[in-house]
């Protein structure tokens, strides 16, 4: 969430090496509050990019330019990690006048062992559990403390036991979804799968961990509209008889009929 008032803080977008991240700490502020400029936070439309842009890129730019009086730096993840769009903001945002400090992943990442996205409980929480997890390597506590990405209760601070792994009886795979609300359809009992599954596993460049879907799974293959990831959200809901679904910006009745159907009849 953005912190209320006019105190600087630092943006982020995709997953920027956490080095990168505590530099500009070091050099900004320690206390300054890392916000993640991904999501849809309501800002204005800024109008400097195509219709036609994925709904997260837009994110970007528009949380950019809303917060630009706030904003010390902005911590960009360029690379394979994130996607073109993202490598093309970070151009823009300097171009703009803004202090923006590139991340790449290049392989070899630290590598975490998978928990929220092989066990049970709210799909939306898990998520926001995971996207967490690229600044706050633990997981937190189980007090409630505000309102996380998805709209859920965020956590305290501290370290908790790991929940046991299910067996999945259905699977998401993709990004963080701009409208979250299309992850309340999903049982308890679903496995997350592709770039989400990739940040839990501190590899967001692995495009075989990215492509991976437990075989025999019904697997919802999700891509906000215009990414390139709709190549392999397509050939992989059509390798493994999943459905596909891309979506622009907020989830229309006619996406979440097709889903919930999906869900219930497989």
């Amino acid at each position: 969430m953005i912190p209320e008032g006019d105190g600087r803080i630092i943006g982020y977008y995709g997953y920027p090496r956490r080095s990168l991240l505590a530099g500009a700490r070091a050099a900004f502020g320690a206390e300054l509050p890392l916000v993640d400029l991904d999501i849809d936070y309501g800002a204005p439309d800024a109008g400097l990019l195509p219709k036609a842009t994925c709904s997260i890129i837009t994110n970007i730019m528009n949380n950019a330019v809303w917060l630009s009086g706030r904003l010390a730096v902005v911590v960009a993840a360029v690379g394979e990690d994130k996607c073109d769009g993202g490598r093309n903001i970070a151009w823009l945002l300097k171009g703009m006048g803004f202090n923006v400090v590139e991340s790449r992943f290049t392989g070899g990442g630290a590598g975490r062992p998978l928990v929220w996205s092989t066990s049970a409980g709210p799909l939306a929480e898990r998520i926001d559990r995971i996207m967490e997890t690229v600044v706050e390597p633990e997981p937190r506590g189980a007090a409630a403390q505000g309102p996380g990405t998805s709209g859920a209760p965020r956590r305290e601070t501290g370290a908790i036991a790991a929940p046991p792994r299910c067996e999945p009886t259905h699977g998401f795979w993709g990004v963080p979804p701009n409208d979250f609300s299309i992850l309340g359809l999903f049982p308890p009992t679903t496995h997350i799968y592709g770039w989400t599954r990739c940040v839990e596993a501190g590899r967001p460049d692995d495009l075989d961990l990215e492509t991976f879907v437990d075989p025999g799974v019904p697997t919802v293959f999700f891509t906000q509209s215009f990414c390139a990831k709709q190549n392999l959200a397509h050939y992989l809901a059509e390798r493994h008889g999943g459905l596909e679904v891309d979506c622009h910006r907020e989830i229309n009745d006619s996406i979440m009929a097709k889903v919930e159907a999906f869900i219930k009849l497989s």
